[in-house]
């Protein structure tokens, strides 16, 4: 009983088998083949044909892309009998044929020049592919990024007649470039950020080689040069924001339109930061795995997708970058995406967070655990305790220390004798470290300072002065030839009767040269003046009368030039100063005196800071004293002083400030009521003009100084 049992089971399992192999050739006999893809031209269309094994039992799904221009069909459950996968084609808007097999599914993929959309029908077991015709005008612009708007055949350079700017109704700015005739090539192409656009075998008049600034006008399009490059005019047109353009040519006249780009809310556009190239899908409940399989096969990308990604989406975006549409995939089911070289692996958000931390735990284990090594550095220009300091720092508790760019387990040392920086760390963090150090260690560049200070006086005094006087020798000659006061002649003229006594020799008095008026020239700072003398004498009456007329004129000019010069490093202070320092009392609060010092110095205290761009920032503080006056508790200290900080591009010389002083003075002295008579008023006078001009003026110049200059 158990061996009949045992033979039943036998004779059913190899029916079994026969059954599933019978089932499996069937199944292999079935299935479809692409067997050959031609192109050709019908009626100005193009029409591509596809012969197959089987007979398709509908039109195959596809999908249109926009840039660059494709056509894509599937074709489930056939394969690829060719024996190549490309087809070159080259007819009208039809460029090549691609044929792709992935397991047991072909794409057929028709790569054109323009977009265009298509008609397919099933014939029995061929399918044929009917292509949109298109003008081969615009088919032959999408060949190349420029756009040529006619062929140069003229052979000699033509100028150019006009170029002028117009602003749109719609706000768009409109450039219009007069030609000589109709046949002038023309090449428009986008570089930059901007449009360039050269004329071909054209010259340019002088009149119209200039540069249009027409931001005034208030459209994207800012500046507008115009010049000319060999046989050709080229024209650079300089645009803002967001903006396309338009071009034509009528007759003579080319026309260049620029505008801003308008956002229809309706259409879905391309976002921020999104570059990948345009594709259209349109599907009705498909599966998120499927609509992944279809932006693998178009980008080429290897996508590997998790168990746990399930559901359906129904989704029509056109013309949308392949990158932006996965984005949206992704965000809409609560996907994430991690990538590596051309490979992306696509899962839940939280399946990815949480392999992302595994990995970042896994990581931290092992520098836990990684073995230490210490490696010596040697500091060329940073001090080597400063880079300790930089590298760690110290925690709250002060005795212990923190790291801050090492690990945990990390430690650094100095060694101030050699200037080497010992560290004990990882591997890996020792790599961080000598990159670290040879960011740091470098020559800190050196800026020379020098000021110049700049004191001019210019003086201008005028005075005109008179003395008028007399004496009276009516008197007794003495023994000694003297002239004697006696008798009712004691009169003295122009000074005091006691003041002639007491000059009085041995039988008489002396000549005293008394002034009635005594006003003379004088001038400050001016000592002596010139003058002129006049004596009238009457030998009768032995009397004199004397006229002095005393004038003075002084012109002066002076120049005091005071140049200070240092060298620093970048961001270090440093000052130079010279003069006297000049002592003075001081009452202590005890009572006692001690004595103290003032400094009357030439100084400049300067902090300079070198910016990227190579331009300077001083702070500066400059002190120009002298001595003053001279009172009871010392000497007083005339100062001018700047502080102030500024910008200055490296070897210019700025005025950093400057004093002006101005002082005039015109002064009369006179006798009252006899000064003030006409003309003859004038003996009784005297009159002073004095006008002085004091200025002072600061300039800086700092100059960065070279490596070669600073090591010579």
């Amino acid at each position: 009983m158990i061996t009949k049992n045992i033979w039943i089971m036998n004779h059913y399992r190899n029916a079994v088998c026969a059954i599933v192999a019978t089932l499996a050739a069937t199944a292999a006999m079935a299935q479809s083949a692409i067997e050959a893809v031609t192109g050709t031209m019908q009626g100005g269309a193009e029409v591509v044909r596809v012969e197959l094994s089987q007979p398709l039992a509908a039109v195959p799904t596809g999908f249109a892309i926009q840039s660059p221009a494709r056509i894509a069909l599937d074709f489930p459950g056939t394969t690829n009998s060719m024996g190549r996968s490309v087809v070159d084609v080259n007819q009208g808007n039809l460029k090549s044929i691609n044929i792709v097999q992935a397991g047991d599914r072909s794409r057929l993929v028709l790569n054109l020049k323009q977009a265009t959309s298509y008609q397919a029908e099933v014939q029995g077991k061929t399918l044929i592919i009917s292509l949109v015709p298109v003008t081969t005008s615009m088919a032959a612009s999408q060949q190349s990024s420029a756009v040529v708007f006619a062929e140069g055949a003229n052979s000699d350079s033509l100028p150019l007649k006009d170029v002028d700017f117009r602003r749109g109704a719609d706000g768009s700015g409109r450039i219009i470039v007069g030609l000589a005739n109709n046949q002038v090539g023309v090449d428009l192409r986008r570089q930059g950020k901007g449009l360039t656009i050269d004329f071909l075998r054209s010259s340019l008049p002088e009149g119209l080689r200039r540069r249009l600034d027409v931001t005034d006008f208030g459209t994207p399009v800012q500046i507008v040069t115009t010049s000319q490059q060999g046989e050709r005019v080229r024209m650079v047109i300089e645009p803002v924001g967001d903006w396309d353009h338009s071009a034509y040519q009528s007759d003579n006249q080319f026309v260049v339109e620029i505008r801003q780009k308008k956002v229809d809310l309706s259409k879905l556009t391309q976002g921020p930061g999104y570059s990948g190239e345009k594709l259209s899908l349109n599907f009705q409940n498909i599966e998120v795995r499927s609509l992944l399989q279809v932006i693998a096969d178009f980008t080429n990308f290897n996508i590997v997708t998790s168990d746990t990604v399930t559901g359906a989406l129904t989704l029509r975006l056109k013309d949308v970058p392949w990158d932006q549409a996965l984005q949206i995939i992704m965000d809409a089911k609560g996907l994430g995406m991690r990538k590596s070289g051309s490979v992306l692996w696509i899962a839940p958000k939280d399946e990815i967070d949480a392999r992302t931390k595994k990995d970042f735990e896994a990581a931290l284990a092992i520098q836990k655990l990684e073995p230490l090594k210490t490696q010596a550095f040697q500091l060329n220009y940073a001090k080597a305790a400063d880079m300790v300091s930089q590298l760690t720092t110290s925690s709250s508790g002060g005795s212990s220390s923190s790291t801050r760019f090492l690990t945990e387990r990390g430690s650094a040392i100095s060694e101030p004798r050699t200037n080497q920086l010992f560290v004990t760390d990882t591997p890996s963090k020792l790599e961080e470290v000598r990159q670290l150090l040879l960011t740091l260690d470098v020559a800190v560049r050196q800026v020379l300072i020098e000021a110049r200070i700049v004191e001019a006086r210019d003086s201008f005094g005028r005075s005109l002065g008179v003395r008028l006087g007399g004496a009276d020798l009516r008197a007794n000659r003495g023994g000694d030839g003297g002239y004697g006061i006696s008798g009712n002649n004691r009169v003295v003229f122009g000074s005091s009767y006691s003041d002639a006594v007491a000059s009085s020799g041995a039988g008489g008095t002396t000549n005293t040269n008394g002034n009635f008026v005594n006003l003379p020239a004088s001038l400050s700072n001016v000592s002596s003046v010139g003058s002129f003398a006049l004596s009238i004498f009457n030998s009768a009456a032995n009397r004199f009368l004397t006229l002095e007329l005393s004038a003075m004129e002084a012109d002066g000019k002076g120049k005091i030039v005071s140049s200070p010069r240092i060298i620093t490093a970048d961001q270090t202070k440093a000052l130079i100063e010279q003069g006297t320092e000049y002592p003075y009392s001081v009452t202590a609060p005890n009572g006692a005196t001690t004595l103290a010092f003032k400094k009357a110095v030439l100084k400049l205290e300067v902090t300079p800071q070198i910016t990227p761009e190579g331009n300077i920032i001083l702070d500066l503080d400059i002190n120009k004293d002298s001595r003053g006056e001279t009172t009871t508790q010392g000497v007083a200290i005339d100062t001018k002083h700047i502080k102030t900080q500024i910008l200055i591009e490296n070897g210019g010389t700025v005025v950093i400030g400057g004093i002006f002083e101005m002082e005039e003075t015109n002064q009369e002295n006179k006798i009252p009521v006899l000064g003030d008579v006409p003309v003859v008023g004038n003996l009784f006078k005297s009159r002073t003009k004095e006008s002085t001009k004091r200025e002072m003026l600061v300039f800086i110049t700092p100059k960065v100084i070279s490596d070669r200059a600073s090591n010579r």
